[in-house]
């Protein structure tokens, strides 16, 4: 697995923004996620999954990925105005996610939104239309059709067009 695909991977879930660590009370989510990334002229297609852990919410929080065999392979930790990204090969820090996903992916992404979606809400910082079995938000389709079992998936179409699944364990 190439070292980008894991850096798309951290800006995906990540949320907004630095170093700080979360309120130690807040609670963890869990599961096992994978992103899918169509190819575009500029770039090839990837493919990711990994277990996580991610406490907080688009201002400020932690992410965890663990590779299939459980070792940890990278942490994301951000607050408003950094992002810091720590793998194997160090940290590095980032204005902020948008600068981080840019960075990996040749564009950006809404990552301030994510912990929200994974919760099954709309994010509050941008308008969105409800749907059945979810919503439109930021021109993504997130699908909340299965979120009691703890399914939740969000879909770009626009090019390049993305998949984000989740399976989220039960808490």
């Amino acid at each position: 697995m190439i070292r980008g695909a894991w850096l798309v991977l951290a800006a995906l879930l990540a949320g907004c923004a630095t170093a700080p660590r979360p309120d130690g009370a807040t609670p963890w989510t869990t599961g096992r996620l994978s992103v899918n990334i169509a190819a575009t002229p500029a770039q090839t297609a990837q493919s990711v999954s990994a277990a996580f852990e991610l406490r907080g919410d688009g201002d400020s929080g932690e992410l965890r990925l663990n590779s299939p065999l459980g070792s940890r392979v990278a942490s994301a930790r951000w607050a408003p105005g950094q992002a810091l990204l720590t793998t194997s090969e160090g940290e590095t820090a980032y204005p902020d996610l948008e600068a981080l996903s840019r960075k990996a992916l040749g564009e950006s992404l809404p990552l301030a939104a994510l912990p929200d979606w994974l919760a099954g809400r709309p994010w509050p910082g941008a308008a969105h239309q409800a749907r059945d079995g979810g919503f439109d938000q930021l021109g993504w389709q997130i699908d909340l059709t299965r979120r009691a079992d703890g399914f939740v998936q969000a879909s770009r179409a626009a090019a390049p067009a993305v998949s984000l699944r989740v399976k989220l364990d039960a808490s």
